[in-house]
């Protein structure tokens, strides 16, 4: 089972790093954080992407849709602070 999780953790990670330069050029980042049991990532959006007023559209429309677009049995993206 850490095997799997382990795969679906650098498949997530890998999506990251395709979007990951578009949120560097605008000062910003993003930290994964987990992948848990149930299929939902958890993320942390640092420099200016924390607390930019389009942070959830740039979660939900950009972050969610490049990771499902990678691991499709992804459920949910969310961040925490």
């Amino acid at each position: 089972m850490e095997e799997a999780k382990s795969e679906l953790y650098k498949e997530v990670e890998s999506a990251l790093n395709e979007i990951r330069p578009y949120l560097q050029a605008d000062g910003g980042d993003i930290e994964l954080l987990d992948v848990s049991e149930d299929y939902v990532v958890t993320v942390r959006l640092q420099g200016s992407c924390y607390g930019c007023p389009m942070s959830l559209q740039t979660l939900k429309g950009g972050v969610e849709v490049a990771i499902k677009r990678v691991v499709p049995q992804i459920i949910e993206v969310v961040a925490i602070d």
